[in-house]
């Protein structure tokens, strides 16, 4: 089994367990004020995940953070990265607690990006409402 498979098995298996765990009615209902924008954050989670399995049968990805990592820039976008999901992690916390916080950190650093957005569309209301006292 390739490791695409497997990283694309694992993937969906967490992206599953996340959706179960945390169904709720209105998940992909974008009816609101804010429905527009909950809509552009899965919509843009959709777009995302497609342009990332395309790019993972394109190109090795170990292969090319290896190249890129050579670069200055690369070690730079590295980190950047990192320090960004670290600082969703403590929105993760913020917002829900110290076991929701470590039940998606190994996710969020795993697949960046696509942890986040996925956490981001499923607690859209429940973010929204905290932040803009609804």
């Amino acid at each position: 089994m390739s490791a695409n498979t497997i990283s694309w098995s694992v993937y969906s298996i967490f992206a599953t367990a996340a959706l179960y765990l945390n169904w709720h009615p209105d998940i992909f209902s974008f009816t609101g004020n804010l429905g527009i924008l909950k809509l552009v954050v899965w919509v843009a989670f959709a777009a995302f995940l497609a342009y990332s399995v395309y790019c993972s049968f394109q190109e090795n990805i170990f292969r090319t953070i290896r190249k890129i990592a050579e670069f200055h820039w690369g070690k730079q976008i590295g980190i950047d990265l990192y320090l960004g999901l670290f600082m969703f992690q403590v929105f993760i916390y913020l917002h829900e607690g110290s076991l929701a916080a470590v039940l998606w950190l190994v996710p969020t650093i795993l697949f960046a990006n696509l942890s986040a957005l996925l956490y981001l569309g499923i607690h859209f209301d429940s973010i929204a409402s905290k932040l803009l006292g609804l």
